[in-house]
This record gives structure tokens, C-alpha cells and sequence, in this order.
């Protein structure tokens, strides 16, 4: 329809045509546009007498009008006819029968109180029904609208406006009580993360104690162990020396220090190993102690820390009895060690 417009639109007025005139160069435009094209021409005095001289405003060419003027050119019949339709097809319809297509609504149903058109009445569903005609129907209910108005007292606007008022503080109430709910919920959970912050320094304080302990009771073992396999690779290469000796007077001179410093290494007595274990451990505490479930609310169930973590031997130890073989650094050596005292680590408080 935009398309169509444009072509039925005068390109000097940009309105619809009216009284559309063809000049001599094929170009319509209205009548009333020519008129004033032609006046506003200055250029006549060159021209020949009794031919009056316009510009085509499309083409820019210079065409002679008869001496009658506008109105002896052609009219566009053809064109005037497609634009009194369009105006026509333009105008607002009156309102159809949205069940029979096209049927205008002229009559008014007294029962339903609607308008309907012919069909309605002889087939539809408004068959028997007293009707009236649209004007009659008018007069009628005019007076519909005051009495309706009639009942829209002011005490009933009272009531709309209190119930408003009332809906509005009832949300305000609500929502402030979840403006502080949730203050509540960050307040808690805050104070949750420091708690657990605080548990979680105690717990790893006395973790670093217990590795203190472990340090403490094995440093001292592994470094006694370390010198004894150095000074038994320095025997191993030392007595292997002597195997490749010579000198009946160096090999004497050397086998008897050798023979005493492996009796010395054989008579010094192996350290003690230890076997300790560490209780109780942390995993099993923690998921019974602290235990938080994935409800609603984090609930958690604040156990107390116990009161202290210790090593503990898995199994009685027998100290070792009998002599020692000077064995190959490789070796596997086979002892039992002593039981040390207990070692007790510090308590975790909460």
C-alpha cells in the first residue's frame, strides 16, 4: 500500500492527485499545481504569441501549452479513478460480524445485548431473539453509562483506596522483614566464617605442632642412621682396599685398626625405630564434629574440638636382643626397636 501511494502521489504538492492533467511531455500532476507552475513563469515575452510555455517539473523540458491554458489539457481518467479508490478503500470500514465475514453489524440484539449482523439473527446464534435497530437501540441505552455511574459511589472508592493503601504497607512490611532476614543471613554467615576461620588456625596450630613432634622424635633417628651408613660404606671401602694390599708389612699395619673399628661399629647398637600414629585424624573429626547439610539454612553442628591430638603406637614393640652383621649397604637389616616415651600434642580448644 506505501508503494502504491508514492505512485499516486503529485511529485509538486506530494499529495494524493487531484484532478490529475497530462502534458504534452506524458508527466501528470494535479491541475491545481499546473495553475501555479504556469503563474510563477516569467519567460513569455520569446515565446510565440496565443502558446503559453511551462517547465515540466520531472523532465525539465519546455512544453507550449494550448492558449485555453490548464484546462485544455487532458484529464487522467484512469488515474483520477484508481485514486478516488484508494481513497475510498483508505476510509475507516464500519465494523463486521467477526463470525460472518464481511456482514456489516446492523442491529442490535435486546437479549445479548450486541450487535449482530443479518446472519447472526437467521442462522447464528441470535435466531428468535428480539433485536432492535441501531438508532432505537441508541436512544435506549444512552442512559446505560449514568446509571452505571450512578453505582460507582464514593464510599465504594473509599474502599478501593483503603484496600490500595492497605496492600501497599502489607508489601512495604513484608519486604522490609526480607530486607532484614537477609541482614541476618550476612550477619551469621559472617560470624560462621570467623568461627570457621578460628577452628581452622586452631586445627592447623596443632598440626604444626604434631609435625614439630614428628620432626622431634625422628630427625634425630634418621640422622644417627645416615652416619651409621656412611661410616659402614667407609669400612666397606676400606676393607676392600686391603683385599687388593700387597705389602705384607701395610696389610698388617692396616687389618688390625680395620678389625677394630668394625667390632666398635658392630657393638654400637642400632637406633630404635618408632611407629607412631597420629589420633585422632582430622577427616573422621571433622565430618562428625562439623557436619553441614545441604538444607535450607547451612546447619551446622558445632562439635567441640578435642582436647588434644597424640601419637600413639599401632603395635607393641620388643627391643632387640643378640648382635649385628656387618651387612653390604643394600642390605636389608632386620631389629626391633624400643618404644620411646608417649608424645602428646597440644590441645585444640574452640
Amino acid at each position: 500500500m506505501e508503494n502504491l501511494e508514492e505512485d499516486l502521489t503529485c511529485s509538486v504538492c506530494y499529495s494524493l492527485f487531484s484532478d490529475p492533467r497530462v502534458l504534452p511531455c506524458s508527466h501528470t500532476f494535479c491541475r491545481t499545481c499546473l495553475d501555479n507552475l504556469l503563474q510563477a513563469s516569467t519567460n513569455h515575452s520569446i515565446w510565440r504569441p496565443l502558446r503559453l510555455p511551462i517547465k515540466c517539473p520531472n523532465c525539465r523540458g519546455v512544453v507550449e501549452l494550448p492558449p485555453a491554458g490548464v484546462d485544455a489539457l487532458p484529464a487522467n481518467v484512469s488515474l483520477r479513478a484508481i485514486v478516488d479508490k484508494y481513497r475510498k478503500d483508505g476510509e475507516p470500514r464500519p465494523p463486521s460480524c467477526q463470525e460472518h465475514h464481511r456482514q456489516p453489524l446492523n442491529m442490535f440484539c435486546i437479549q445479548d445485548r450486541q450487535l449482530i449482523c443479518g446472519l447472526c439473527l437467521t442462522v447464528g446464534q441470535h435466531q428468535g431473539h428480539p433485536i432492535d435497530d441501531l438508532q432505537a437501540a441508541f436512544v435506549r441505552e444512552k442512559r446505560t453509562p449514568a446509571l452505571l455511574l450512578a453505582r460507582l459511589s464514593e464510599q465504594r472508592w473509599a474502599q478501593v483506596c483503603e484496600l490500595a493503601e492497605q496492600l501497599e504497607e502489607d508489601r512495604a512490611r513484608c519486604e522490609a522483614l526480607v530486607r532484614q532476614d537477609r541482614e541476618e543471613v550476612d550477619q551469621f554467615f559472617l560470624s560462621l566464617e570467623e568461627v570457621l576461620a578460628r577452628k581452622k588456625r586452631a586445627c592447623l596450630e596443632a598440626l604444626d605442632g604434631a609435625a614439630a613432634e614428628v620432626s622431634r622424635a625422628y630427625d634425630p633417628l634418621i640422622h644417627r642412621v645416615k652416619e651409621l651408613q656412611e661410616e659402614q660404606l667407609d669400612l666397606v671401602s676400606l676393607g676392600s682396599s686391603l683385599e687388593d694390599e700387597d705389602s705384607p708389612l701395610v696389610f698388617l699395619e692396616k687389618v688390625h685398626s680395620f678389625r677394630e673399628r668394625v667390632e666398635r661399629f658392630l657393638d654400637t647398637p642400632l637406633p630404635s625405630a618408632i611407629d607412631l600414629a597420629v589420633t585422632p585424624r582430622t577427616a573422621k573429626w571433622l565430618s562428625a564434629s562439623w557436619n553441614v547439610s545441604s538444607s535450607f539454612g547451612l546447619s551446622v553442628s558445632r562439635g567441640h574440638a578435642p582436647r588434644r591430638l597424640s601419637f600413639c603406637w599401632a603395635k607393641p614393640l620388643r627391643p632387640y636382643d643378640g648382635r649385628r652383621h656387618l651387612l653390604h649397604p643394600h642390605a636389608k637389616q632386620k631389629h626391633t626397636p624400643v618404644v620411646p616415651p608417649d608424645v602428646v600434642l597440644p590441645s585444640l580448644r574452640g
